[in-house]
């Protein structure tokens, strides 16, 4: 009997072609006939799975964020109960870069992302709607540490939320081989080191 393939893992097989028709070839060649072929199959069955590139985009997208908090959760389970807010924020910053395969795929599908948002309303909202939770979060971790004393009481929660933030300015830095990843996170930990008082 022929193997029964899940819809939604078909879904994803294809989402990581996408991926992959990124990150070799960049957005720019982000078609369905190209993520067809990158997945080995035809350009009917994919329009099974998805009728348009915006469908397709934006699941892509949303996998690589379920993917991104994953890794964030897999690494909070690993800091144990109760972390210090600084391993927390230096873990979500150093998810945000690419230091490692999956972490390119979810930045360069990010920055792809935001390529599409340029140009369609309906994205853009998504995309202001996502940043704005995420922004949201660390401003939160921020927060909670001024308020437990471990981040000076002087300091102004939105600029330090978006002083961290900019760290993933570093992105480009990296894929261009400007910087190495050690010059990254030496980066994160000194901003953290000064950042915070214990």
């Amino acid at each position: 009997m022929p193997k029964q393939v899940d819809h939604r893992e078909r879904r994803e097989e294809i989402a990581r072609a996408l991926w992959r028709v990124v990150d070799i070839a960049g957005v720019q060649r982000l078609s369905l006939r190209e993520v067809a072929k990158e997945a080995g199959m035809s350009h009917g069955q994919l329009q099974h799975y998805f009728a348009s590139r915006q469908e397709l985009l934006t699941f892509a997208m949303d996998f690589a964020a379920e993917r991104s908090a994953a890794r964030v959760a897999d690494g909070m389970a690993r800091l144990g109960a109760d972390p210090h807010p600084r391993y927390v924020l230096r873990l979500v910053l150093v998810e945000m870069l690419p230091l490692h395969p999956d972490s390119r795929a979810t930045s360069r599908m990010n920055a792809a992302y935001v390529l599409e948002a340029l140009h369609d309303e309906a994205i853009r909202e998504r995309t202001r709607d996502g940043l704005s939770r995420g922004r949201e979060q660390v401003e939160g971790l921020v927060r909670a540490a001024i308020a437990d004393g471990r981040i000076a009481a002087d300091r102004a929660p939105s600029t330090e939320t978006d002083r961290l933030l900019a760290l993933t300015g570093l992105t480009p830095l990296l894929e261009l081989r400007v910087i190495e990843p050690d010059d990254a996170l030496a980066a994160i930990d000194r901003h953290l080191e000064d950042l915070f008082t214990t």
